[in-house]
Protein backbone atom coordinates (compact mmCIF):
# COMPACT_ATOMS: atom_id res chain seq x y z
CA UNK A 1 0.00 0.00 0.00
CA UNK A 2 1.59 3.24 -1.23
CA UNK A 3 0.22 6.93 -1.58
CA UNK A 4 1.60 9.92 -2.29
CA UNK A 5 0.58 13.50 -2.83
CA UNK A 6 1.86 15.96 -5.08
CA UNK A 7 3.35 18.71 -4.14
CA UNK A 8 2.82 22.25 -5.53
CA UNK A 9 4.21 26.13 -5.04
CA UNK A 10 1.92 26.35 -1.82
CA UNK A 11 1.80 29.40 0.47
CA UNK A 12 2.22 28.44 3.56
CA UNK A 13 3.19 30.10 7.04
CA UNK A 14 6.29 30.59 8.26
CA UNK A 15 5.92 28.71 11.48
CA UNK A 16 7.45 25.62 9.65
CA UNK A 17 10.91 27.70 9.98
CA UNK A 18 12.09 28.61 13.89
CA UNK A 19 15.08 30.32 13.97
CA UNK A 20 17.48 27.40 15.89
CA UNK A 21 20.66 26.60 17.03
CA UNK A 22 23.82 28.81 18.19
CA UNK A 23 25.09 29.52 14.72
CA UNK A 24 22.23 31.36 13.90
CA UNK A 25 20.98 32.63 17.06
CA UNK A 26 24.78 34.19 17.28
CA UNK A 27 24.21 35.62 13.64
CA UNK A 28 21.08 37.47 14.38
CA UNK A 29 17.60 37.27 12.88
CA UNK A 30 18.91 39.89 9.88
CA UNK A 31 21.17 37.45 8.53
CA UNK A 32 19.03 34.10 8.68
CA UNK A 33 16.28 36.02 7.02
CA UNK A 34 18.76 38.13 4.39
CA UNK A 35 16.97 38.01 1.26
CA UNK A 36 13.47 36.36 2.06
CA UNK A 37 11.38 39.33 2.10
CA UNK A 38 10.34 39.16 5.30
CA UNK A 39 10.63 41.10 8.43
CA UNK A 40 11.64 39.85 11.61
CA UNK A 41 8.59 41.52 13.66
CA UNK A 42 7.00 39.49 10.84
CA UNK A 43 7.95 35.77 11.54
CA UNK A 44 5.36 34.83 14.84
CA UNK A 45 2.38 36.71 12.91
CA UNK A 46 -0.67 33.99 12.08
CA UNK A 47 -1.51 36.39 8.89
CA UNK A 48 1.97 36.04 7.36
CA UNK A 49 2.39 33.78 4.36
CA UNK A 50 5.75 33.16 2.47
CA UNK A 51 6.43 31.36 -1.02
CA UNK A 52 8.21 28.27 -1.53
CA UNK A 53 10.83 30.52 -3.48
CA UNK A 54 11.24 32.37 0.20
CA UNK A 55 11.56 29.28 2.28
CA UNK A 56 14.19 27.96 0.20
CA UNK A 57 16.16 31.32 0.65
CA UNK A 58 15.66 31.09 4.46
CA UNK A 59 16.74 27.55 4.82
CA UNK A 60 20.23 28.02 2.36
CA UNK A 61 20.86 31.03 4.89
CA UNK A 62 20.59 28.24 7.65
CA UNK A 63 22.62 26.19 5.78
CA UNK A 64 25.34 28.49 5.04
CA UNK A 65 25.18 30.42 8.38
CA UNK A 66 25.23 26.69 10.61
CA UNK A 67 28.73 24.73 10.94
CA UNK A 68 27.16 21.99 13.11
CA UNK A 69 27.14 19.26 10.43
CA UNK A 70 24.11 17.63 12.19
CA UNK A 71 22.29 21.33 12.42
CA UNK A 72 19.17 20.34 9.58
CA UNK A 73 18.42 17.46 11.98
CA UNK A 74 18.13 19.41 15.30
CA UNK A 75 15.97 22.00 13.60
CA UNK A 76 13.70 19.54 12.47
CA UNK A 77 13.54 17.77 16.40
CA UNK A 78 12.44 21.70 17.24
CA UNK A 79 9.68 21.03 15.11
CA UNK A 80 7.01 20.04 17.79
CA UNK A 81 3.20 19.71 17.40
CA UNK A 82 2.51 23.24 18.40
CA UNK A 83 4.77 24.23 15.48
CA UNK A 84 2.12 23.02 12.67
CA UNK A 85 -1.05 24.82 14.03
CA UNK A 86 -4.25 22.78 13.34
CA UNK A 87 -2.52 20.43 11.43
CA UNK A 88 -0.33 19.40 14.62
CA UNK A 89 -3.71 19.46 16.33
CA UNK A 90 -5.25 16.86 14.73
CA UNK A 91 -2.51 14.69 14.84
CA UNK A 92 -2.74 14.58 18.74
CA UNK A 93 -6.54 14.38 18.49
CA UNK A 94 -6.49 11.64 16.68
CA UNK A 95 -8.20 8.31 17.54
CA UNK A 96 -5.85 5.96 16.69
CA UNK A 97 -2.06 6.04 15.52
CA UNK A 98 -2.61 4.47 11.36
CA UNK A 99 -5.82 7.46 11.32
CA UNK A 100 -2.89 9.40 12.25
CA UNK A 101 -0.55 8.31 9.67
CA UNK A 102 -3.62 8.76 7.14
CA UNK A 103 -4.20 12.07 8.19
CA UNK A 104 -0.69 13.19 7.79
CA UNK A 105 -0.52 11.75 4.44
CA UNK A 106 -4.32 13.81 3.71
CA UNK A 107 -3.11 17.29 4.41
CA UNK A 108 1.08 17.04 4.45
CA UNK A 109 0.78 19.91 2.11
CA UNK A 110 0.14 21.69 5.18
CA UNK A 111 3.22 20.87 6.89
CA UNK A 112 5.81 19.77 4.46
CA UNK A 113 5.67 21.97 1.50
CA UNK A 114 9.47 21.35 0.73
CA UNK A 115 9.09 17.42 0.63
CA UNK A 116 7.43 14.70 -1.52
CA UNK A 117 6.28 12.36 1.10
CA UNK A 118 5.28 8.55 0.37
CA UNK A 119 4.07 5.97 3.13
CA UNK A 120 3.61 2.19 2.76
CA UNK A 121 3.66 -0.70 4.52
CA UNK A 122 5.28 -4.27 4.77
CA UNK A 123 4.62 -7.12 7.26
CA UNK A 124 7.15 -5.52 9.41
CA UNK A 125 7.46 -1.97 8.86
CA UNK A 126 5.79 1.11 8.33
CA UNK A 127 7.56 2.88 5.83
CA UNK A 128 8.42 7.09 5.19
CA UNK A 129 9.46 8.05 1.87
CA UNK A 130 11.26 11.18 2.02
CA UNK A 131 12.02 13.24 -1.69
CA UNK A 132 12.78 16.71 -1.39
CA UNK A 133 11.50 19.33 -4.48
CA UNK A 134 12.50 19.68 -7.79
CA UNK A 135 13.80 23.26 -7.70
CA UNK A 136 16.74 24.99 -9.70
CA UNK A 137 18.19 25.73 -5.96
CA UNK A 138 18.44 22.46 -5.05
CA UNK A 139 22.12 21.74 -4.67
CA UNK A 140 23.90 18.48 -2.89
CA UNK A 141 24.30 20.37 0.08
CA UNK A 142 20.82 21.61 0.64
CA UNK A 143 18.92 18.26 -0.34
CA UNK A 144 20.92 16.50 2.49
CA UNK A 145 19.88 19.68 4.89
CA UNK A 146 16.00 19.01 3.54
CA UNK A 147 15.82 15.42 4.16
CA UNK A 148 18.05 15.84 7.34
CA UNK A 149 15.65 18.09 8.40
CA UNK A 150 12.43 16.35 7.25
CA UNK A 151 13.49 13.26 9.18
CA UNK A 152 14.09 15.56 12.25
CA UNK A 153 10.57 16.69 11.52
CA UNK A 154 9.55 13.32 11.50
CA UNK A 155 10.49 11.95 14.32
CA UNK A 156 9.38 14.93 16.47
CA UNK A 157 6.02 14.26 15.47
CA UNK A 158 5.88 10.82 15.90
CA UNK A 159 7.17 11.19 19.72
CA UNK A 160 4.73 13.80 20.48
CA UNK A 161 2.08 11.34 19.07
CA UNK A 162 2.95 7.91 19.88
CA UNK A 163 5.45 8.67 23.20
CA UNK A 164 8.70 9.17 23.80
CA UNK A 165 9.82 6.01 23.26
CA UNK A 166 9.00 5.66 19.68
CA UNK A 167 12.36 4.51 17.47
CA UNK A 168 13.08 3.86 13.85
CA UNK A 169 13.93 0.81 13.00
CA UNK A 170 16.24 2.30 10.43
CA UNK A 171 17.11 4.99 8.47
CA UNK A 172 18.15 4.78 4.61
CA UNK A 173 19.67 7.63 2.56
CA UNK A 174 20.53 7.59 -0.98
CA UNK A 175 23.69 10.10 -0.33
CA UNK A 176 27.63 9.19 0.76
CA UNK A 177 28.31 9.52 4.54
CA UNK A 178 28.68 13.06 5.39
CA UNK A 179 30.85 12.59 8.66
CA UNK A 180 32.11 10.00 11.08
CA UNK A 181 29.38 6.80 10.69
CA UNK A 182 29.56 6.49 14.22
CA UNK A 183 28.35 9.97 14.88
CA UNK A 184 26.24 9.97 12.25
CA UNK A 185 24.19 6.84 13.71
CA UNK A 186 24.57 8.25 17.19
CA UNK A 187 22.30 11.19 16.25
CA UNK A 188 19.73 9.20 14.70
CA UNK A 189 19.77 6.53 17.30
CA UNK A 190 19.25 3.55 14.80
CA UNK A 191 20.87 2.43 12.42
CA UNK A 192 21.49 4.18 9.19
CA UNK A 193 22.72 3.05 5.09
CA UNK A 194 23.75 5.09 2.69
CA UNK A 195 23.58 5.18 -1.03
CA UNK A 196 20.43 3.81 -1.02
CA UNK A 197 17.86 3.93 -3.94
CA UNK A 198 15.30 6.30 -1.55
CA UNK A 199 15.01 8.27 1.35
CA UNK A 200 13.19 6.36 4.06
CA UNK A 201 12.70 6.51 7.40
CA UNK A 202 11.20 2.70 8.48
CA UNK A 203 9.39 2.10 11.99
CA UNK A 204 8.16 -1.33 13.42
CA UNK A 205 4.17 -1.38 11.88
CA UNK A 206 2.83 -2.47 15.14
CA UNK A 207 2.95 1.36 16.29
CA UNK A 208 -0.22 1.82 13.74
CA UNK A 209 -2.18 -0.29 15.38
CA UNK A 210 -1.86 1.35 19.14
CA UNK A 211 -4.79 4.07 19.94
CA UNK A 212 -3.80 7.74 21.40
CA UNK A 213 -4.54 8.14 24.96
CA UNK A 214 -5.49 12.11 23.49
CA UNK A 215 -7.37 10.78 20.73
CA UNK A 216 -11.02 12.56 21.22
CA UNK A 217 -13.63 11.82 17.45
CA UNK A 218 -15.08 15.35 18.17
CA UNK A 219 -12.12 17.25 18.58
CA UNK A 220 -10.55 15.34 15.70
CA UNK A 221 -13.47 16.06 13.15
CA UNK A 222 -13.66 20.13 14.05
CA UNK A 223 -10.44 20.34 13.50
CA UNK A 224 -9.72 18.45 10.21
CA UNK A 225 -13.21 20.64 8.71
CA UNK A 226 -10.46 23.32 9.70
CA UNK A 227 -8.00 21.95 7.46
CA UNK A 228 -10.13 20.97 4.84
CA UNK A 229 -10.94 24.80 4.94
CA UNK A 230 -7.20 25.75 4.97
CA UNK A 231 -6.27 23.45 1.73
CA UNK A 232 -9.16 25.16 -0.03
CA UNK A 233 -7.82 28.30 0.58
CA UNK A 234 -4.64 26.81 -1.10
CA UNK A 235 -6.77 25.64 -3.78
CA UNK A 236 -7.73 28.93 -4.51
CA UNK A 237 -4.81 30.32 -4.41
CA UNK A 238 -3.45 28.09 -7.53
CA UNK A 239 -6.13 29.57 -9.00
CA UNK A 240 -6.11 30.17 -13.32
CA UNK A 241 -2.14 29.85 -13.44
CA UNK A 242 -2.78 25.98 -11.39
CA UNK A 243 -5.28 25.26 -14.03
CA UNK A 244 -2.97 26.20 -16.99
CA UNK A 245 -0.15 24.36 -15.39
CA UNK A 246 -1.95 20.98 -15.29
CA UNK A 247 -3.89 21.24 -18.50
CA UNK A 248 -0.08 21.96 -20.14
CA UNK A 249 1.96 19.40 -17.67
CA UNK A 250 -0.75 16.32 -19.28
CA UNK A 251 0.03 18.05 -22.71
CA UNK A 252 3.78 18.79 -22.60
CA UNK A 253 5.03 16.10 -25.59
CA UNK A 254 2.40 18.32 -27.81
CA UNK A 255 3.79 21.56 -28.98
CA UNK A 256 1.17 23.47 -27.61
CA UNK A 257 0.42 27.09 -28.52
CA UNK A 258 -1.22 30.24 -26.65
CA UNK A 259 -4.31 29.71 -29.00
CA UNK A 260 -4.34 25.97 -28.46
CA UNK A 261 -4.74 26.89 -24.81
CA UNK A 262 -6.76 29.79 -24.73
CA UNK A 263 -9.28 26.82 -27.11
CA UNK A 264 -9.12 24.68 -24.09
CA UNK A 265 -10.28 27.02 -21.44
CA UNK A 266 -12.74 28.78 -23.83
CA UNK A 267 -11.25 31.72 -23.73
CA UNK A 268 -9.55 34.44 -26.09
CA UNK A 269 -5.85 34.70 -25.93
CA UNK A 270 -6.16 38.29 -24.31
CA UNK A 271 -8.03 37.41 -21.87
CA UNK A 272 -5.99 33.96 -21.17
CA UNK A 273 -3.00 36.45 -21.03
CA UNK A 274 -4.59 39.42 -18.56
CA UNK A 275 -5.49 36.44 -16.39
CA UNK A 276 -2.16 34.87 -15.92
CA UNK A 277 -1.12 38.52 -15.18
CA UNK A 278 -3.22 39.03 -12.93
CA UNK A 279 -1.90 36.51 -11.09
CA UNK A 280 1.61 37.63 -11.64
CA UNK A 281 2.77 35.28 -13.91
CA UNK A 282 2.20 34.57 -18.20
CA UNK A 283 2.36 31.63 -20.04
CA UNK A 284 5.88 31.62 -21.32
CA UNK A 285 6.95 31.85 -17.31
CA UNK A 286 4.93 28.89 -16.52
CA UNK A 287 5.89 26.73 -19.64
CA UNK A 288 9.44 27.89 -18.27
CA UNK A 289 8.83 26.83 -15.04
CA UNK A 290 6.98 23.24 -15.53
CA UNK A 291 9.99 22.38 -17.96
CA UNK A 292 12.09 23.35 -15.57
CA UNK A 293 10.74 21.12 -13.12
CA UNK A 294 10.54 18.15 -15.03
CA UNK A 295 14.13 18.08 -16.60
CA UNK A 296 15.16 18.40 -12.96
CA UNK A 297 13.18 15.35 -11.89
CA UNK A 298 14.67 13.74 -14.97
CA UNK A 299 18.04 14.22 -14.85
CA UNK A 300 17.84 13.39 -11.01
CA UNK A 301 15.52 10.10 -11.00
CA UNK A 302 16.26 8.77 -14.17
CA UNK A 303 18.83 7.02 -17.05
CA UNK A 304 17.27 8.90 -20.16
CA UNK A 305 19.78 10.20 -21.90
CA UNK A 306 19.65 14.28 -22.45
CA UNK A 307 18.26 13.93 -26.15
CA UNK A 308 15.57 12.33 -24.96
CA UNK A 309 14.23 14.76 -21.54
CA UNK A 310 14.87 17.56 -24.71
CA UNK A 311 11.55 15.71 -26.83
CA UNK A 312 9.66 14.19 -23.61
CA UNK A 313 9.59 18.07 -22.61
CA UNK A 314 8.57 19.85 -26.47
CA UNK A 315 11.58 21.25 -27.47
CA UNK A 316 12.01 20.14 -31.53
CA UNK A 317 16.06 19.90 -31.22
CA UNK A 318 18.20 19.02 -28.10
CA UNK A 319 20.33 22.22 -28.40
CA UNK A 320 17.71 23.99 -27.54
CA UNK A 321 16.56 22.28 -24.64
CA UNK A 322 20.54 22.48 -24.06
CA UNK A 323 20.55 26.10 -24.05
CA UNK A 324 17.33 27.10 -21.96
CA UNK A 325 18.95 24.52 -19.36
CA UNK A 326 21.84 26.53 -19.00
CA UNK A 327 19.79 29.84 -19.01
CA UNK A 328 17.54 28.07 -16.15
CA UNK A 329 20.54 26.78 -14.44
CA UNK A 330 23.67 28.35 -15.52
CA UNK A 331 24.79 24.95 -15.70
CA UNK A 332 24.66 22.01 -18.74
CA UNK A 333 22.21 19.36 -18.30
CA UNK A 334 24.91 16.60 -18.08
CA UNK A 335 26.76 18.65 -15.47
CA UNK A 336 23.51 18.99 -13.28
CA UNK A 337 22.96 15.53 -13.77
CA UNK A 338 26.85 15.14 -12.38
CA UNK A 339 26.20 17.18 -9.95
CA UNK A 340 23.22 15.56 -8.53
CA UNK A 341 24.88 11.68 -8.72
CA UNK A 342 27.61 13.41 -6.25
CA UNK A 343 24.97 13.44 -3.47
Amino acid sequence: MTRSIPRRSWHCSWRNLPPRASAVRRCGGAAALDGVGVSEGAINLPETRISLNQMIRAHQNALRLSQDPGFAYQLGLRCHVPVHGMYGFALLSSTSFRRTIDFAMRYSQLAAPLVHLDFSETPASGVWTINPLTHSSLTPHLYRYLVEFQIGIHMALHRDVMGKDFRAQKISLTFDLPMEFEKYSRMFDCPVLFNQKENQILFDVSWLDRRSELGSEVTFNAVTKICDDLIEDLRLRIGFAGRVRQFLLNSLMRPLRIGDVAKHFDVSERTLRRKLQDENTSFSQIVDDLRLDLAIRYLRETVMTVDDIGYALGFSEPTNFRQAFRRWTNATPSDFRADARKI
